[in-house]
């Protein structure tokens, strides 16, 4: 059991009695943002580490055209394919990078980052099935678990707003 020091109130941010492990979920959480807003940097602007600039977003290409055009000959491809291209599919997707990147680096909204990070992730792990390399596990789902693990940990509170940006009804 974790003995909290006489000096520490209720009002002390979580950093102020960080454990080892709360380093670590915090290095982590932020490791997993930054994944995820390089992503939507990435297909914004087309600085050409996975997306080329003729395929950026703002050049007028959709962001999520190739993945999901892509997943036409697997399980779910013909659901998948049909949602290709689609603005509002588009704006939505790259809303969830952005939104969940941020989330995970300012340490904020880790519960709302996790289902929203959990279910974008479990849609982009059932487009690509069946899986090249394994039969089910893939590093969507491990990503998506991680995500359950911040919110549960409460990692936002180490290097992060989650010690300072608290509903009162949480205390």
């Amino acid at each position: 059991m974790t003995t909290i020091p006489r000096h520490v109130t209720d009002t002390t941010p979580r950093a102020a009695i960080a454990r080892p492990v709360d380093y670590v979920w915090a290095a982590t959480r932020i490791s997993l943002g930054w994944i995820f807003l390089w992503a939507f940097l990435d297909k914004t602007f087309g600085w050409g580490f996975a997306t080329p600039a003729e395929r950026a977003w703002v050049n007028g290409a959709s962001p999520t055209t190739g993945f999901l055009k892509g997943a036409g000959e697997n399980a779910l491809g013909g659901f998948f394919s049909g949602l290709a291209g689609q603005a509002w599919v588009d704006w939505l997707f790259m809303a969830g990078l952005l939104g969940i990147g941020a989330a995970l680096i300012l340490g904020i909204g880790l519960r709302v980052a996790a289902v929203a990070g959990g279910l974008l992730l479990v849609m982009m792990w059932a487009a690509g099935l069946p899986l090249d390399t394994n039969p089910f596990m893939d590093d969507h789902l491990v990503y998506a678990l991680v995500l359950i693990g911040l919110a549960l940990a409460g990692a936002g509170r180490t290097f992060g707003l989650g010690g300072y940006v608290r509903r009162p009804y949480l205390k």
